[in-house]
């Protein structure tokens, strides 16, 4: 039996496979793989980087995590070597080539589609695909706002965007259609303000009710110049910068120790923070910005990281979606129009939502 041949019987299955890198990915990967059970299908998540021989996995990490913290210009070199054919994509093909054996295995199982919510995933699916290994669908699902030529592979069989931004730069710059499914984020993002629930929370933060709150993410590792954005948005008066540094402990001592700044560690009720905050400020616009558009908190980009992290703030900026200030100067001015806005919500209905069309392709397969 090949890589994803179709059992005879039973609920149809779905093998969603993710990737380990920060929180992000794996977020939309856990929120799919809910939303599929609830519509009777069998679904797993797995890990790409479980996947790959230990030779690669430790620095994949390493690499990654040291240039987005320390050296954003190789950061950023990286990125855009990826690109066109260069040694670093050549390196990164071998890479996802070796993790196929093992995605195969995984997809044997009997599934009757294959999802990736991981870049990288998305080139070892679609080598499946293309070399016939894999004979049911392959869906990517973007996680970026900004699509880049690793989260696309011509032997995927659809591709499904949070934002038609994305869609729309996916025509530009590859000709490559993709769908609006709409965002794959945990209902709790999605509630009316709980005007109670804001309160407290902000009295735990000490958060003065009268004072502008505006919440800083940087994702699970805690990437980028955060203090630097925290110190542009402590400036602005009237204004309380509540950090949450992920899983940085040193970044939270470091961003505790400056005046007016309130730091957080990795937190489970992010649902609560942005309900009780009055803009977010992000770096890379990751899951995080998505919750944020979900829950109709206005947002900002500041400060964002190199490679990814500015090809998203562009995309969003483009869109009118998100602004992308440069400037302390700018910053400002940007915090108090978007806080003003009140809770806004951009995001457009879907064509048709993720959970549904996979569930459809799933189903379809399983008839043959």
């Amino acid at each position: 039996m090949r890589a994803g041949e179709p059992r005879p019987g039973g609920p149809p299955r779905v093998l969603v496979v993710s990737g380990s890198m920060g929180a992000g990915h794996d977020g939309a990967a856990r929120e799919l793989v809910r939303q599929l059970r609830e519509r009777g299908v069998e679904a797993v998540r797995r890990d790409f980087l479980q996947a790959l021989p230990r030779l690669y996995r430790r620095p994949l990490r390493g690499v990654h995590v040291l240039t987005a913290r320390y050296t954003p210009r190789v950061f950023d070199w990286m990125a855009r070597s990826e690109e066109h054919d260069s040694a670093v994509r050549a390196v990164t093909q071998r890479m996802c080539r070796t993790a196929r054996r093992t995605v195969a295995r995984w997809a044997a199982g009997g599934c009757d589609v294959a999802v990736s919510t991981f870049p990288l995933a998305t080139q070892t699916l679609g080598m499946l695909r293309q070399g016939g290994d894999l004979c049911v669908p392959a869906v990517c699902c973007l996680t970026d706002p900004a699509p880049n030529r690793l989260w696309v592979h011509p032997g995927i069989d659809r591709y499904l965007t949070v934002t038609r931004a994305t869609a729309v730069e996916a025509v530009r710059r590859y000709g490559i259609a993709m769908a609006v499914g709409g965002p794959l984020v945990a209902p709790a993002f999605g509630r009316p303000v709980d005007e109670a629930v804001r309160h407290a929370v902000r009295a735990e933060l000490a958060v003065p009710p009268d004072v502008r709150m505006v919440l800083l993410m940087a994702g699970a590792l805690g990437s980028g110049d955060v203090l630097a954005g925290a110190a542009a948005v402590r400036e602005v008066p009237g204004t309380v910068a509540v950090v949450l540094c992920g899983r940085n402990d040193r970044l939270r001592r470091r961003a505790a120790a400056l005046p007016g700044v309130v730091a957080l560690g990795w937190r489970e009720d992010v649902p609560q923070l942005m309900a009780a905050a009055d803009v977010l400020v992000h770096n890379a616009g990751g899951l995080s910005l998505t919750e944020a558009l979900v829950a109709g908190l206005p947002a900002v980009s500041y400060q964002v990281l190199a490679g990814h992290g500015r090809q998203n703030a562009a995309t969003l900026d483009r869109a009118g979606l998100v602004p992308w200030p440069r400037t302390r100067g700018e910053l400002a001015a940007v915090l108090h129009r978007q806080a003003s806005l009140g809770r806004t919500f951009l995001l457009p209905e879907p064509e048709a939502r993720t959970a549904d069309v996979v569930e459809a392709l799933a189903r379809q397969s399983r008839r043959g």
